[in-house]
């Protein structure tokens, strides 16, 4: 027999059950599924209950009207799907053996060496920047200049273009080309 204490934890269990699955049926009713459709939306695996079985088993300790009708589904605490986790937790050492991996380590390149031209650090067969930076904008210039002599860059013609700097003169291979001048030196790297 059990005493007035179990009773009313029986009770008060069943009372919570029983709000848990109007509270599950409403949600199901808000989100638009059919009351018929809670069994397919229950997880595939059933886990043990969440609530012990303190429930009494005769309808007669039941109040009147408050008896669980058959057609109640099992709600979302008898219906859990139980995530696979880790057994122990991994140790420091193993966690930075992990991370501090050989494949995961920056390697050390051997392909590197002066510019032959201006001095900096480059990758072998690789443009040098600082090289590259200054002939781009020597070539913006450039094309700044064939702009202004032309009046826009649909007005070019279709013609190649000789770039004379200064002490150069026009060869006679350069006659039915079009003549840019700058007035400075060559650059070494501007060939």
């Amino acid at each position: 027999m059990q005493t007035p204490k179990m009773i009313s934890l029986a009770a008060l269990v069943h009372s919570l059950r029983r709000s848990l699955l109007q509270i599950e049926s409403r949600l199901l009713q808000a989100a638009g599924f059919d009351g018929h459709l809670a069994p397919a939306l229950a997880p595939a695996v059933n886990g043990p209950s969440l609530l012990p079985n303190l429930l009494p088993q005769h309808n007669e300790e039941f109040p009147e009207g408050e008896q669980q009708s058959p057609e109640q589904l099992p709600g979302m605490p008898d219906s859990i799907m139980w995530m696979a986790a880790p057994k122990k937790r991994r140790t420091i050492e193993i966690n930075r053996t992990r991370r501090r991996a050989d494949s995961k380590l920056i390697k050390v390149k051997t392909n590197i060496e002066p510019c032959p031209e201006c001095g900096h650090l480059k990758q072998k067969h690789v443009l040098c920047g600082f090289c590259y930076e200054k002939v781009r904008k020597e070539t913006a210039i450039i094309r700044g200049q064939i702009k202004a002599m032309e009046g826009g860059p649909l007005k070019a013609p279709a013609m190649e273009t000789v770039v004379l700097y200064e002490g150069e003169t026009q060869r006679e291979q350069d006659k039915d080309k079009r003549i840019v001048e700058r007035s400075r030196k060559r650059p070494a790297w501007f060939s």
